[in-house]
């Protein structure tokens, strides 16, 4: 008998938890279909399903829902809502599900993270194995195995990021969640372009550290946990890069907010870039060669 094929969307949750969805689900004995890196066909299909109103990242988490549709027996679409009071994700995250089965007729599969009604991220794995027909002893193994690897590798990534501050070219701090600055329709080509004019990228959200966020030097009461989590980098951090890139989707709320907030108080160099369906290479490329020049001149003078 095959076994049963369990479809995960390359696109906003999957950056953040995609190895730790398919160590869990992997370890409990199903087969993981992953959507492919995202392509202009997939953007396409993902507007076809989306109004006007959501978001570039949105629009794409959409066109790889579409894509899977009929590649597995199922699709995960969990409900993360927070991580405690003072910890929210942006609201898409909280209705995605609903999103996901009002515009598809297809089987999902879903997890409840609401810290603040004490539904922990443990207990969602564990509900989620025991929803799959295994065992509470056996999905609670598998989730901290997960743990464990999806750590290592965090450790394994951190670590290249910081050996990048000891170059001598160039270094812009990209401030982005990794839905964008790390997908491949998004965040390739911009990395690229960087690279190609003398520079290098370093990835903010690669520097996280669970248990240290130094937000507090810009805002003391910062909503949103990814965005937190970014914005505790700048610190460690700003001494170390030659400017800031602060990179988005149009329309985000959130990363309006907060970006809005961090250009006003941080004392260097930055370029805000935000990037719909619309937006084209050719003017990512000139404002990013425009300003890395300006960086190259100031730090001549």
């Amino acid at each position: 008998m095959d076994k049963i094929k369990i479809g995960i969307p390359r696109a906003l949750h999957y950056y953040y938890y995609g190895d730790m969805w398919r160590s869990f689900l992997e370890e409990l004995g199903y087969e993981v279909v992953i959507s492919p890196k995202t392509t202009r066909e997939i953007l396409e299909n993902g507007c076809k399903c989306a109004n006007d109103e959501m978001c570039l990242s949105l629009k794409l988490y959409l066109g790889h829902i579409h894509y899977l549709v009929g590649k597995c027996d199922a699709i995960l679409v969990p409900r993360i809502d927070n991580y405690g009071t003072y910890n929210q994700t942006c609201t898409n995250f909280l209705g995605l599900y609903d999103i996901v089965a009002n515009l598809f007729k297809i089987p999902l599969l879903t997890y409840n993270v609401d810290e603040t009604h004490k539904e922990t991220e443990m207990k969602a794995f564990i509900k989620l194995g025991m929803l799959l027909g295994k065992g509470k002893e056996q999905s609670k193994i598998a989730y901290f195995n997960s743990v464990q690897k999806v750590e290592k590798e965090k450790k394994k990534k951190r670590k290249l990021e910081l050996e990048k501050l000891s170059s001598s070219k160039k270094k812009l701090l990209v401030m982005s969640h990794p839905y964008n600055f790390e997908d491949a329709f998004i965040g390739k080509e911009i990395k690229n372009t960087i690279e190609n004019l003398g520079a290098i990228s370093i990835n903010a959200n690669a520097l996280i550290e669970s248990n240290k966020n130094d937000y507090f030097e810009f805002s003391s009461s910062l909503y949103w946990k990814y965005n937190k989590d970014l914005v505790g980098i700048l610190p460690f951090i700003k001494d170390r890069v030659d400017g800031v890139l602060f990179l988005s989707t149009f329309p985000c709320g959130p990363d309006s907010l907060v970006n809005e907030l961090l250009m006003r108080k941080i004392k260097m160099p930055y370029l805000n870039l935000i990037i719909d369906e619309e937006s084209g290479s050719a003017g990512m490329e000139t404002r990013l060669e425009s300003f890395i020049d300006i960086l190259e001149q100031k730090k001549v003078r």
